[in-house]
């Protein structure tokens, strides 16, 4: 804000030995004409603008229809749109794109029955949707903190859930041969060899 801007600019004054310019000498407070410039600047601001959270029950909505859906992109949309509600990811986390942000894949993903891990390239699929907990490992996303990992456990539904979303995400790539890499948001057709990536608008 322009206070908090005027208040630095007067630190470093005073940290050069020099007086508060927002004050006249010898007083305490701020020159109330700039008070009152401040006042009127205030009154001119727009409100800020907040963004309500989806609510948990637009979320069991998308997973229940997706339950339902014989079409691989809605039910990899919903997983993915319930690790994004849980874990506050970003749309460059959860989704796949060729943005500067780096999404995450198979590898940044571990999923536990109690505190056993369970191997992606040797546990079983019922193994894996038997999972109890999940950790992600941010590498590049989240402000920058690299190698920080996340771990939430089972929420107690069984659609609307991070970690069994997790696991049927790991496991489908898993049928489709996918390495390690691949984003959790990678779409496999039906053709050989051709891709789908989920982008933002799918999300959206």
């Amino acid at each position: 804000s322009v206070e908090d801007y005027l208040r630095h600019v007067a630190q470093t004054f005073q940290s050069v030995g020099a007086s508060d310019p927002r004050k006249k000498p010898g007083d305490r407070a701020v020159d109330f004409r700039l008070q009152r410039l401040q006042a009127a600047w205030k009154k001119k601001d727009p409100p800020p603008h907040r963004v309500k959270p989806v609510p948990i029950q637009v979320i069991r909505r998308i997973a229940s229809l997706a339950a339902l859906s014989t079409l691989e992109s809605t039910k990899a949309v919903s997983d993915m749109i319930i690790l994004a509600f849980f874990f506050l990811l970003r749309p460059g986390e959860y989704v796949d794109t060729n943005s500067e942000s780096t999404p995450f894949t198979i590898a940044d993903v571990g999923l536990y029955i109690g505190n056993t891990y369970l191997n992606p390239a040797t546990a079983t699929d019922q193994q894996l949707l038997s999972a109890t907990r999940i950790t992600l490992t941010f590498t590049t996303q989240k402000n920058g903190v690299r190698g920080e990992v996340i771990g939430l456990g089972c929420s107690g539904d069984h659609l609307v859930c991070p970690v069994k979303a997790a696991a049927r995400r790991v496991v489908y790539l898993r049928r489709n041969n996918a390495p390690p890499g691949t984003p959790l948001a990678r779409l496999f057709t039906q053709a050989p060899s051709e891709i789908t990536k989920i982008k933002a608008s799918d999300i959206t």
